[in-house]
């Protein structure tokens, strides 16, 4: 006998399976409700059958709680090889480490942590020793001395040696290539009288110093990717109050507990990056220096005023008309639909001269002989500048006999 014929399509079989098996799990489902509510026991998931109570897990345990390391958490005892860092110190930083060498040592010995300062080779180098117990304290003494390297007073550096507190150096030397741009936007980060510098550190709860080429900050880790953020934002022109105020927002949404589960983008300020074109600068500029100009005239005053009345008190803005600017007013340029002439060219401009036609050697010698000519300018007006000083100034001749005589009548008639 022949088998059965199936359907032809395997997608229709799959399809009857899947839709059997969901009618059976609800079936099963309805069933495993029924017999709960006759029994009165509870169904438990199958996925979780096997989970007991943690009574000694209660909400009052932080879980993200760092315990400090003790020596007694240290069971496999001293360290089998020895580990060691090296920093490089500037030239300017050879007094200071030499007056507090001894207190870096002190701080390092508590972890049992070797310290070398070599001022021949200008390295300091930390290294393991028998004492030491916790693995990752060399990390944190390299970081101190790279602190102490940039410029970071010991104080505040050995706060590196705490559980929670790391260090970032941010080079900033390489991010702009002119030097004065580079200043400027570097005072930019400091601000005016170290404000917005001090506004950064309130908002990170981070240590923060400008030195040289590098930025150097210390704190938590959240705060030290803001302030990375923040520092190589403005290294790339975008001014730090943007990101202050964003990280004030934030400050305050974080305070609401019911925005944890929400998305923070329409409350955060979207700014946009400007691009001006050739000829707004160009008119900005323009606007910049009339009003430099508007402002240097106008505290411009009458030689001689002051002196005469030192009691009455002259107003800068008011000037007299003879010293006040004369204001040009700009004509106003007839329209006209037609394009403007157009320039000569260099080449129309040489076979009207009839350069056109020269050889090379009569071009040369006519280029040269213009040279010689600006030469025999300059050289001249040099001349002229250097034979001022040896120019005698005026003197003015004494009265003669005749001129006293004179001057004793007048007065003798005055009399």
């Amino acid at each position: 006998m022949s088998a059965p014929a199936g359907p032809s399509n395997p997608s229709l079989v799959t399809g009857r399976i899947r839709d059997t098996d969901q009618v059976v799990n609800a079936q099963g489902k309805r069933k495993a409700e029924e017999d709960a509510e006759e029994g009165g026991e509870v169904v438990v998931n199958k996925n979780k059958r096997h989970r007991k109570d943690k009574p000694w897990d209660t909400d009052d345990i932080d879980h993200w709680k760092i315990d400090p390391f003790t020596e007694a958490d240290n069971v496999s005892g001293p360290f089998t090889e020895e580990s060691s860092f090296a920093v490089l110190f500037p030239k300017y930083r050879e007094q200071y480490l030499r007056e507090s060498w001894g207190a870096v040592t002190k701080v390092l010995g508590k972890h049992g942590i070797a310290c070398t300062l070599d001022l021949l080779t200008g390295t300091m180098t930390v290294l393991t020793t028998r004492k030491t117990f916790d693995p990752y304290i060399i990390l944190s003494s390299r970081d101190l001395i790279k602190l102490l390297a940039r410029g970071v007073s010991l104080p505040q550096a050995a706060k590196v040696l705490e559980d929670g507190v790391a260090c970032d150096v941010i080079k900033i030397g390489g991010l702009v290539r002119n030097k004065e741009r580079f200043v400027k936007r570097r005072q930019r980060l400091v601000g005016p009288g170290g404000s917005t510098l001090k506004a950064i550190e309130l908002l990170t709860n981070c240590y923060i110093l400008v030195q040289g080429n590098t930025v150097s900050c210390m704190g938590e880790y959240k705060g030290l990717k803001e302030v990375r953020r923040i520092v190589l934002d403005c290294m790339k022109n975008v001014h730090p109050i943007y990101r202050i105020k964003e990280l004030m927002i934030r400050r305050e949404l974080a305070k609401d507990p019911k925005l944890a589960g929400e998305s923070w983008d329409r409350f955060l300020p979207q700014f946009k990056k400007r691009n001006l074109k050739t000829s707004e600068k160009t008119a900005r500029k323009n606007r910049a220096q009339g009003n430099s100009a508007d402002g240097a005239t106008s505290n411009q005053t009458p030689l001689g005023t002051a002196s005469k009345m030192p009691n009455t008190v002259v107003d800068p803005s008011v000037t007299s008309p003879a010293t006040a600017p004369e204001k040009t007013k700009k004509q106003k340029k007839v329209y006209t639909p037609f394009p403007p002439p157009q320039q000569p060219s260099k080449l129309d401009m040489q076979l009207a001269s009839g350069e056109y036609f020269l050889k090379s050697k009569d071009k040369e010698r006519m280029e040269r002989r213009k040279k010689e000519e600006e030469q025999n300018v300059v050289t001249e007006a040099k001349r002229a500048q250097r034979e001022e000083a040896f120019i005698a100034p005026a003197e003015k001749a004494g009265q003669t006999i005749e001129e006293r005589k004179k001057a004793k009548k007048s007065k003798k008639r005055e009399e």
